[in-house]
This record gives structure tokens, C-alpha cells and sequence, in this order.
């Protein structure tokens, strides 16, 4: 196991992302890679929703290295191809949202949902098993209710499991709330997020810029 980079904190408004997490459903220890505010523009104004970390497991260093090397910021952050790898390569991504605004878990699943589809429908990869996958990530967020400050977390396994957690402060919860076993599912939460049309350009913007400095 090689020895996890060395990485600073990263603030979002009034959330701190700690440099290092132990993500619920996992035994290791991931290093912050990035992290940013979700926002939309209403009638001209920026209203910020949440503030998005994104965590990789230290194995993801050499895997991304092989092409990635060398490359500036700017280069990383015009990839399609390099958030792609983040996305799908063979190691575990933890991510925290953490809400600026309040919202309920039925107005967050949806939002998700449609974007998961959307990418699936595109790719022409929407299957049986995928709107099951659906079914049950809206059913996890049914009940909740997430006042600022509370977060939002998933753990994407290496072998397709997404762990859902959720923590209403700082403190990491050890177990998760539910697992659900599908790859696309965990791989397009992450893709909404920093994806080419992803809802938060600023963390996409952070990874690139942190990423081409561990990777030099």
C-alpha cells in the first residue's frame, strides 16, 4: 500500500473538508482531492445549495498517473477522458455533500435520479436493473430531511456497491444506511457531480487543479 499523498483541507463557505476521511462501509483511509459549492443562477442571482468533496483511495495515484502525468491543470480540467477515469478506475471515491441550504431527501433523490438517467439514456445503458437501482436509491432518501450543515455521503466500492450514509454534523458515522449493489448507479452519482455537465464545476475545477499537483 503506498503511503496516502499529502494534501491540505479544503474550505467551501463554512465547511471544512478535512484532508483525510475513513468513509462509512470501508476500511480505508482516502485523501481529499477536491471539493466545491453546487449552486444554480436564480432570477441573476448565485444561490449556493451545497458544498461537494470528493475523496479517492491512495491506489487511484498510480492508476491515474499512467496517462495523466505531467499534464497542467488547465489540461485536466478541459478532460472529458480524465474525469472518466476518476469515475470508473478500479479504487474506492468517498463523497461528502454537505448542505448550505436546507432540503428534504425526496427533492435530492429526485434531482439525482434524473440526472443518472439522463446520462444512462444518453449512452443507451438505462436497463431493468438500473430503474430497480433507482427505485431503491429514492426509497433511501424518502424520510430524510437535511437542515444546513448536514451531509450527505457515499462511498463507492470497487466492486459496484454504493454505501449511503447520513450524519447531521461532523462526525462520520462507522455503518452505512444502505448499500445498494449496482456500478452505474455508484459511477453516475459521482459522474452528475464532476462529470462533462456535472452540478458543480468548482469541485471539478478543485480535482484538477489538486490532482495535477500529486501527480507531477
Amino acid at each position: 500500500m503506498s503511503p496516502l499523498p499529502s494534501v491540505g483541507q479544503v474550505q467551501v463557505e463554512a465547511v471544512t473538508f478535512l484532508p483525510t476521511v475513513k468513509p462509512p462501509a470501508s476500511n480505508k483511509t482516502l485523501f481529499l482531492c477536491g471539493a466545491g459549492v453546487r449552486g444554480l443562477e436564480i432570477e441573476g442571482k448565485f444561490i449556493k445549495f451545497s458544498a461537494i468533496g470528493v475523496y479517492l483511495e491512495d491506489s487511484a495515484m498510480p492508476s491515474l498517473a499512467v496517462k495523466w502525468k505531467g499534464k497542467s491543470a488547465d489540461e485536466l480540467a478541459d478532460s472529458v477522458e480524465f474525469f472518466g477515469d476518476i469515475v470508473t478506475g478500479p479504487f474506492e471515491k468517498f463523497i461528502r455533500v454537505t448542505l448550505i441550504l436546507p432540503l428534504t431527501g425526496q427533492q435530492y433523490s429526485e434531482k439525482v435520479s434524473e440526472n443518472c438517467v439522463a446520462i444512462w439514456r444518453s449512452l443507451g445503458i438505462y436497463t431493468d436493473s438500473e430503474a430497480i437501482a433507482i427505485e431503491k436509491f429514492v426509497e433511501v432518501f424518502k424520510e430524510e430531511k437535511f437542515p444546513p450543515g448536514s451531509s450527505i455521503l457515499f462511498t463507492l466500492l470497487p466492486n459496484g456497491s454504493l454505501a449511503i450514509s447520513f450524519t447531521k454534523d461532523e462526525v462520520m458515522p462507522e455503518a452505512e444506511n444502505a448499500l445498494i449493489k449496482n456500478k452505474l448507479l455508484s459511477e453516475a452519482v459521482l459522474e452528475s457531480i464532476i462529470g462533462k455537465h456535472g452540478v458543480s464545476p468548482p469541485a471539478r475545477q478543485s480535482l484538477a487543479t489538486r490532482l495535477s499537483e500529486l501527480l507531477k
